[in-house]
């Protein structure tokens, strides 16, 4: 969700953002010969519609549809990660790519950005994921609870909640000490909540080509997912 790697299209999902962002953000581990993880066919078609749908949902605010399900799948270079590096975490592997499948209620959702203060437990989610090291590609999963607390519509708090993480122990410690940075000290919460306003605010206004509080009456259309 939303360390600085949010720079990816895929973690302009609020949801999807924290499950992959505690992938993408390291702290110094030498890093080795990388080849090149290819993104995978329809990666980004999926990422745009679960995109738009969310979105639907959360500027209609309308109760009376179906919840958000999406399968989704990103593939970052290790040229776009080390974009995210900062002095606190830098990325010392190579390419990445992480699953994860999303289902959230959408009365939940509707709710987070209506009430004058809500707290949106996602379940949840775990990332299986791929991670380069050393030139070899090492499975990593990783099972996170994101909290994101709202008041009047807009995220006020973020926690990413690692629950549990497996893999390669250098590639571990490194996703168990950027949540701890995350949740612990704070480290970019202000810049995480900052990109989930934005997201809904301008993001979700701009793809649906509507205002971020649409007018009474207007309608926001919605793309059923097929079954």
């Amino acid at each position: 969700m939303l360390l600085r790697v949010a720079k990816p299209r895929a973690a302009r999902l609020l949801p999807l953002a924290a499950a992959m962002a505690v992938l993408a953000a390291g702290v110094g581990v030498a890093p080795g010969m990388a080849r090149a993880l290819e993104e995978g066919k329809g990666e980004e078609a999926a990422i745009q519609d679960c995109d738009k749908r969310l979105c639907a949902i959360l500027l209609s605010r309308s109760p009376v549809g179906p919840d958000l399900k999406c399968a989704l799948t990103k593939t970052w270079a290790r040229s776009k990660i080390k974009e995210a590096d900062s002095q606190q975490l830098s990325w010392g592997f190579g390419d990445a790519r992480c699953s994860v499948e999303i289902n959230l209620s959408r009365a939940t959702l509707v709710a987070a950005m209506t009430k004058e203060h809500m707290t949106f437990r996602s379940p949840r989610l775990t990332a299986a994921c791929v991670v380069e090291e050393n030139g070899k590609p090492e499975k990593v999963t990783a099972v996170v609870a994101p909290k994101i607390e709202f008041r009047n519509g807009k995220v006020h708090k973020i926690w990413v909640r690692l629950k549990k993480v497996d893999g390669p122990a250098s590639i571990t410690l490194t996703v168990k000490t950027a949540a701890q940075l995350a949740d612990t000290f704070g480290i970019f919460h202000r810049q995480m909540r900052k990109n989930a306003n934005r997201y809904i605010t301008r993001h979700c206004a701009k793809i649906l080509d509507v205002a971020a509080k649409p007018a009474k009456g207007k309608d926001i259309k919605e793309k059923t997912p097929a079954k």
